[in-house]
């Protein structure tokens, strides 16, 4: 049995789908991940033995290019050329597609499978993009709603719309030059009959709308067995639990003015930091011991480790720090970012803070609440319900679904009651 795993965009869309891979593989299924070529995942998938095949630009350089929003359709169809330039022989003999990432990715991973006549999958890491009665779209750059419309039906509408104008050309042209037909909505097509949810249900709950059957897996979750390194290990020992601060992929174009912002805040608290490098490139302000700053590190270890977790939002890093059992102080900057923060602060294990861009006050006033007793507890009380085998899940039900021993969610719930 061989399976292609696609997918496209930054680390939190790349790690879950190698955390499928491996646990596909434990299965006995040969696994093949279609991601960027950017080096640090050619890495994460060596050291995780499960086969890269590039495809596209790097996912960094696209995302510190900043493009203008009028160029989203020109981006979008290079993308979606790079998905039929590569995708047909490298799931030549599969069994089945995966396909997650950014939509135009998805609907040309979709199309390759529908030529070649293969089961195909789409999967979400957040809920966000399945049309819902209980939550509104997320909004293009360029394309916000207009003020006046709130009904969420309405708003899905002029998402799928966005959909067709951003997507729809380059989609349909590239369909064509290989005999499929035209898709008359690009959002639906991706998120088709039954998508999957490859999130925590307790971080990311799932309330069922009649028209869409949604299987939540609960979140892929990669194993990270790899130790601290001694001279971080040395900075933990030497005093009391620090607040670690990374933004992940987000390229913070005030990337400086960041760091000393998040350092001073952590300081005003009197505790130490940890600041990450990242693609926003953070970097200490001055030579005080009282800062570390590291590059790419095992966050499910040290997260255990720190008195708080400031980050950006993204669904790997909030799944990380909430089953970490560690207080988080959110500054979402984009796309799922707010969303993420919102349920943070909803279930008390942290603070959402109040916009992109943190002064030196705002973050020192949420760490404040981020650091009392109550809100430790609460995360701690929080963590022991996070499943961490939402791969291991995912792996099971689609061997079954190859197989076809199963064409609905029994084996899925057997898998959540066990």
């Amino acid at each position: 049995m061989r399976v292609l795993l696609s997918t496209y965009g930054s680390r939190g869309d790349v790690e879950p789908v190698v955390a499928l891979g491996v646990q596909l593989q434990a299965l006995g299924v040969e696994a093949v991940v279609c991601a960027p070529p950017d080096e640090e995942f050619a890495e994460l998938l060596a050291g995780a033995g499960v086969p890269l095949v590039p495809v596209g630009q790097s996912a960094r350089a696209l995302t510190k290019s900043a493009p203008p929003p009028s160029s989203i359709p020109e981006r979008a169809a290079e993308l979606i050329a790079s998905q039929f330039a590569v995708l047909p022989a490298a799931a030549q003999g599969c069994d089945a597609l995966v396909a997650t990432g950014m939509i135009p990715t998805v609907a040309g991973a979709l199309s390759i499978a529908e030529k070649l006549g293969i089961r195909s999958v789409s999967v979400t890491f957040q809920q966000l993009t399945l049309p819902s009665p209980h939550h509104r779209p997320l909004a293009y750059a360029g394309r916000s709603f207009p003020p006046d419309v709130t009904d969420n039906q309405a708003l899905w509408d002029l998402d799928a719309e966005s959909n067709n104008v951003l997507f729809g050309e380059a989609l349909n042209g590239n369909r064509a030059s290989i005999g499929l037909p035209p898709v008359p909505n690009v959002r639906d097509y991706v998120v088709g009959d039954r998508p999957w949810l490859a999130s925590d249900p307790v971080l990311d709950p799932w309330l069922e709308p009649a028209d869409l059957d949604v299987v939540q897996t609960g979140a892929w979750i990669l194993p990270d067995e790899r130790p601290l390194p001694d001279d971080l290990e040395d900075f933990l020992g030497a005093g009391g639990p620090p607040v670690f601060v990374g933004f992940g992929s987000m390229p913070l174009h005030a990337a400086t003015d960041a760091a000393r912002v998040a350092i001073e805040a952590v300081r005003a608290q009197g505790r130490r930091v940890i600041i990450r490098r990242g693609w926003a490139d953070l970097g200490l302000i001055d030579d005080q011991d009282d800062c570390f700053a590291v590059g790419e590190i095992n966050q499910q270890q040290l997260f255990t480790r720190v008195a708080a977790v400031v980050h950006h939002g993204g669904a790997g890093t909030t799944t990380t720090a909430t089953r970490a059992g560690t207080p988080q102080v959110v500054v979402p900057q984009a796309a799922d970012q707010p969303y993420w923060a919102g349920r943070v602060a909803d279930l008390g294990i942290g603070v959402a803070h109040d916009g992109p861009i943190p002064t030196v006050e705002s973050l020192s006033v949420a760490l404040e609440t981020a650091l009392t007793p109550e809100t430790g507890a609460r995360a701690t009380t929080v963590a022991a319900s996070v499943r961490t085998d939402g791969a291991a899940v995912a792996a099971r039900y689609l061997v079954e679904l190859i197989n076809g021993t199963s064409d609905d969610r029994r084996a899925l719930a057997s898998d959540w009651r066990s």
